[in-house]
């Protein structure tokens, strides 16, 4: 069977943009949460979030181009781009028709669907621009990220709210496995951290309100969270057949070796209370893998800080490892980043897999109090330090979407 390595990593965070500064803003424990300064909320009940305040999209697209595209297509395409420098991956020697983009988003162009109603509302159908429709759907981002680097293989747009960019990679996996493709640039772009959306999520008590401390407002199972925080980035892998790699001389940050998804078919937003769903997503991607439960040395939890799913996490973490479940060093990025929906397990990826290159697991802020419900071995203050050869990552997203990746070291040696 073939083996699928990661090979190229493109993150551009509310922390900072490109590998280098993304992990080290997470070894420093920056915080990116604070109060929303590039848009008017108006009336909205949270204006607190995570949001990328330097972004020239420019620097990686035609100024035209940007002008028509939205920003979840902008922050794909440099994602995108980060990625396949980071590879040094020289897209004109590939094969066109084995050379993929799986990138999916949550809520796609939901900036231009809400300017482009008001303009309908406010001045009329026929000042709707020729651009609203490409700029809107979601699947533009894999379009436009293709076009740009020729990639004529495999090409799927992923929607599963939270889960969407963890699915993303794991579907790509699948398709190197099939023989497919033998590259795929997979991962998740989301540009909703819009009024609209803040005011939808609060409306649904979801967010923290936290209006007086926005910057300890995301805190991952700490006994005082009350609700997630917004934020919006893109996350993009460059995922390869182990033997392409090999043959051109890249780098391999990880083996991509496990995949478990499944659906609670419970509720539309809440995680299954038992954790049936999760359990299941998480055996199956370690079963996959061939792991035992005390293989797995660190774990970056979707940790959304919200009381309900924390809780529920915690529960599968105990139930599939048990007697190990307090020796497994676990952390939650979104503490720093804030969820970023569609493209939350992708930039997590990015951090756990640099957990193995480093051996270092990044601090998870704000976790002050225990809350019992998670007694789970949280990586906190100045992170922690040990040899991290086997990870899990987690994306639990609404309408009870699980997915579960797995990675280890390559070559691992143990």
């Amino acid at each position: 069977m073939r083996k699928v390595v990661v090979t190229g990593l493109g993150p551009l965070s509310p922390v900072a943009i490109g590998k280098d500064a993304y992990w080290q803003a997470l070894r420093e424990g920056k915080n990116g949460i604070g109060p929303i300064t590039t848009f008017d909320l108006g009336d909205c009940p949270v204006t607190f979030g995570a949001e990328i305040k330097k972004f020239d999209p420019t620097l990686w697209m035609e100024g035209k181009e940007a002008k028509r595209s939205d920003r979840v297509i902008q922050f794909a395409v440099a994602a995108a781009g980060m990625a396949v420098e980071d590879s040094r991956l020289d897209t004109t020697s590939l094969d066109p028709y084995k050379f993929g983009v799986y990138i999916g988003s949550g809520q796609g162009g939901i900036e231009t669907s809400f300017n482009s109603f008001q303009t309908m509302i406010e001045k009329g159908s026929r000042r709707i621009s020729p651009y609203f429709i490409p700029m809107m759907i979601s699947n533009m981002s894999t379009a436009y990220v293709a076009i740009r680097h020729k990639a004529k293989g495999p090409n799927l747009c992923v929607v599963t709210a939270c889960a969407t960019s963890l699915h993303s990679m794991g579907e790509a996996y699948h398709a190197i496995v099939r023989g497919d493709a033998d590259v795929i640039l997979a991962g998740g772009s989301e540009a909703a951290l819009r009024a609209i959306s803040i005011a939808g999520f609060a409306s649904m008590k979801a967010l923290s309100t936290r209006l007086d401390s926005p910057e300890t407002a995301s805190r991952p199972f700490d006994k005082d969270r009350d609700g997630f925080v917004m934020g919006e980035g893109a996350g993009v892998l460059v995922l390869e057949d182990l033997e392409h790699a090999k043959a051109r001389g890249a780098h391999i940050y990880a083996e991509f070796v496990g995949y478990g998804t499944s659906c609670d078919a419970d509720h539309i937003t809440h995680p299954g209370a038992d954790a049936a769903g999760a359990i299941y997503a998480t055996r199956r991607a370690m079963e996959m893998a061939g792991w035992k439960p005390e293989d797995v040395d660190h774990i970056n939890a979707h940790g959304t800080s919200t009381p309900i799913n924390d809780k529920v996490e915690a529960l599968m973490i105990h139930k599939v490892f048990r007697d190990h479940a307090k020796k497994i060093a676990v952390n939650s990025t979104k503490s720093m980043i804030g969820h970023c929906l569609g493209a939350a397990g992708a930039l997590e990826t990015i951090a756990a897999i640099q957990a193995i290159e480093e051996g270092y697991v990044h601090p998870t802020l704000n976790y002050v109090t225990p809350d019992p419900e998670c007694d789970l071995f949280i990586a906190t203050g100045a992170g922690v330090r040990k040899r991290i050869d086997r990870v899990l990552v987690n994306s639990f997203g609404f309408g009870g979407h699980n997915g579960v990746l797995a990675f280890q070291k390559y070559p691992l040696d143990r």
